[in-house]
């Protein structure tokens, strides 16, 4: 299987999706625990909550699960969040601090270097790519990182997360009117909850690619899934009519970018 999946649009704007995939070769599923092997942190649905909202968009999707490597941790091992609870680069814990893999059988240095060459290296080559394409084109790129997890993480976070959550490194990482975009039409949702540079800044992924004087532009999303989902347990299933109501604020966030970047550059095409 193809590690990361592609799909080119002509908008100024691209959607990464690193923890939708939940695809796991065998050598290493077999070394998962019962655990391990429900894949409970997967961003379930996300793909298909942002499906077809903004005509044009680009979208780079990992298919491998974040339990074989997270896509959206730092190459180098460094923690995003030091001094806080967090998962590794391949983790070890899910997100309840529960091990997901068989003892002895826990990946190793040359694992964990084997998993960047073959996972890690080729999203991140498909998402600089696609990056520079639309920055070519367009003279500004927006990338929107799409993410969600479950609304109660005791070993994450306190209490219930809200239901949008914006993250920009604390303004770092775009330009403060796409920020405030973003955040007015989180406000204005009713019956939704939002912050901004809460317990989630942005990811890797958002860090590293998010440079506005370079006119490269990145946000991160993360949702609740009560939001999109029936349980947060297993089975994980999608809720139409829940779904439905929220694709009409995410919409609505992803063609606000897409405005905000063809005003800056009247010129690119549409």
């Amino acid at each position: 299987m193809n590690p990361v999946e592609v799909t080119r649009g002509s908008s100024p704007v691209i959607l990464g999706l690193p923890h939708t995939g939940t695809h796991v070769p065998q050598d290493i599923r077999d070394r998962l625990n019962d655990e391990g092997r429900k894949l409970r942190d997967t961003d379930w649905h996300v793909h298909r909550l942002y499906d077809g909202l903004l005509p044009g968009a680009t979208t780079v999707r990992a298919n491998f699960h974040r339990y074989v490597i997270d896509a959206n941790r730092d190459p180098g091992g460094q923690s995003l969040y030091p001094g806080q609870n967090t998962t590794s680069l391949v983790p070890l814990t899910d997100f309840d601090n529960q091990p997901i893999w068989k003892n002895g059988a826990e990946p190793d240095a040359r694992d964990i270097e084997k998993r960047i060459a073959d996972f890690h290296a080729p999203y991140h080559a498909a998402l600089q790519a696609e990056i520079d394409r639309v920055l070519a084109e367009h003279e500004i790129a927006i990338l929107y990182d799409c993410h969600s997890i479950r609304s109660h993480c005791p070993f994450l976070f306190d209490g219930r997360l809200p239901d949008f959550n914006i993250g920009t490194n604390n303004g770092a990482t775009c330009a403060p009117a796409l920020e405030l975009a973003v955040a007015d039409i989180c406000s204005a949702a009713e019956g939704y909850d939002h912050v901004v540079n809460g317990r989630f800044l942005g990811g890797w992924t958002t860090r590293h690619y998010g440079a506005p004087v370079k006119s490269v532009h990145a946000i991160q999303m993360e949702l609740a899934q009560a939001t999109h989902l029936t349980t947060e347990e297993p089975p994980f299933d999608y809720d139409v009519q829940k779904a439905e109501r929220l694709r009409v604020h995410l919409g609505a966030i992803l063609n606000r970018l897409n405005e905000i970047a063809l005003a800056i550059t009247p010129g690119a095409k549409p």
